[in-house]
């Protein structure tokens, strides 16, 4: 009982001490009516609007937040609309009925719409920087680093404001009145093109180092400029990322390397040494003008995956990372064969091992897409036996089109004669008719196989002498 008391005693006197400087950096809120911003309503997602009319309707402030208002405001299509409210969890699971609560870090709730989701979330409030209580640790909890571990404080729409990342996700868009609410500053920075951190920059990126990451995707997808005293401390606390656990990480990596503009995202992350924490296999090759055959590798196959998005085809993490880490498995495998003996087919094995469970502690690829990696780099090793059947055998296996576009980077990145020929003999394969493709197989000729270093023997231990005369 004693130690309660003096817990909010200690609470009670650290509040008096903070209020000046809490009422030295509030912000006004600015206000911007409907003829002054480009929002309109048949823009935003239907279910969205349902979300918003029904908890007004409730008695509960409700706003469109985020992502979507900063995507409105710049004229772009938003991907999803987020909510936030002043409801609880609780309170909107008994208003909808197609609701189900998501997180443990922070409670949200997600309102099912067939195939679309969206995201309520109540209005977050500050923490106390003191310890917390026994029975309060279920809402609010930190690690030694800084870094929150759970993070369900509720609190106002103004707290809301000041507990967001950047400034230009924190605006807010009312259908109550089709104003837009902006409480930090971020109409002003979305204007002129800065990524800016809501508070002190540091303390930020050790609650959540994830935020480092968000900093260099928002200004790489909106090439916006990082204000300098939110980019200043990135490069110091960039081994806070080594934290977070490795599945979080695999899903940030999806979003900065597969979303449009991986390219730019990749230059960004080596600036401010974001890249090593998530891919630490691929730093060790870097190197001082980005001309290895890795580096080169990563910026074709980025490229290309940025292509394929803006176009709206198809891409696959699978290959993705089957390119970026083909240069680190390939010499794993060279110094395994040479190291141990082994031929080349089981060194290869050896290294796929290796090399994909190095990449796995970092980023938690998951099984599914480590087992597509595997089969397009083992058609690597095939591509080159194309006698008989196997090259139509090889064409039927359902990652063939894969392996053939990387043995077609392959050949752009090393400008390599031979795999050059044999990209271009792949390709004009796939699209020839059966009468003429089995004349390309029947002037293949007698060599058709990359030459290969041959393997020294193994020393075998001499037999002793025997230096008696007969």
């Amino acid at each position: 009982m004693f130690t309660r008391v003096a817990n909010f005693c200690r609470r009670v006197l650290k509040r008096d001490e903070e209020a000046p400087e809490e009422v030295e950096t509030e912000s006004l809120m600015t206000v911007i009516p409907r003829e002054s911003h480009n929002i309109s309503r048949k823009d935003i997602s239907e279910n969205a609007l349902k979300v918003l009319y029904r908890l007004n309707k409730a008695g509960y402030e409700a706003y469109l937040v985020g992502g979507g208002v900063r995507d409105l405001l710049l004229g772009k299509k938003p991907k999803d609309f987020d909510v936030t409210t002043n409801a609880t969890p609780e309170q909107m699971r008994k208003l909808f009925r197609n609701c189900r609560l998501v997180g443990r870090r922070f409670r949200l709730a997600h309102v099912m719409f067939g195939p679309e989701v969206i995201e309520v979330a109540t209005f977050r409030g500050h923490h106390q920087m003191e310890e917390a209580e026994e029975e309060d640790r279920n809402s609010s909890q930190r690690a030694q680093s800084g870094m929150l571990l759970r993070d369900n404080i509720f609190g106002s729409i103004e707290d809301d404001a000041q507990r967001r990342d950047l400034t230009i996700n924190s605006l807010y868009y009312s259908v109550a009145d089709f104003t837009v609410r902006d409480y930090v500053g971020g109409l002003q920075d979305l204007q002129q093109g800065v990524i800016r951190m809501i508070g002190d920059p540091e303390t930020r990126y050790r609650e959540d180092p994830v935020r480092m990451l968000r900093v260099v995707r928002f200004a790489a997808k909106l090439e916006m400029s990082i204000a300098a005293e939110t980019a200043e401390p990135i490069p110091r606390l960039a081994t806070l990322l080594h934290d977070i656990p490795p599945a979080r990480l695999f899903e940030e990596s999806l979003k900065l390397l597969q979303a449009g503009y991986g390219y730019r995202t990749y230059q960004m992350m080596r600036e401010y040494q974001l890249f090593q924490p998530l891919f630490p296999t691929l730093t060790r090759g870097f190197t001082e003008h980005s001309d290895s055959s890795m580096e080169r590798m990563l910026a074709q196959v980025l490229k290309n995956t940025d292509t394929r998005i803006q176009n709206d085809m198809r891409v696959n993490p699978a290959f993705l990372f089957a390119a970026m880490f083909w240069y680190p498995q390939l010499e794993s495998a060279e110094q395994i064969a040479q190291e141990s003996g082994l031929t080349y087919y089981d060194a290869f094995a050896l290294a796929m091992n290796e090399t994909l469970d190095e990449a796995c502690r970092a980023l938690a690829i998951p099984k599914r897409i480590t087992t597509l990696i595997r089969d397009i780099w083992q058609l690597q090793l095939r591509m080159s036996r194309r006698h008989g059947k196997r090259a139509w055998k090889l064409m039927e296996h359902p990652k063939f089109r894969a392996a053939y576009d990387l043995l077609s980077l392959r050949a752009d990145v090393e400008n390599n004669p031979e795999l050059q020929r044999l990209s271009q003999w792949w390709g004009e394969f796939q699209a020839a008719a059966p009468t003429q493709q089995k004349n390309m197989l029947n002037t293949l000729g007698d060599d058709p196989a990359p030459r290969r270093k041959p393997r020294r023997p193994r020393r075998r231990a001499a037999a002793p002498r025997n230096n008696s005369a007969p």
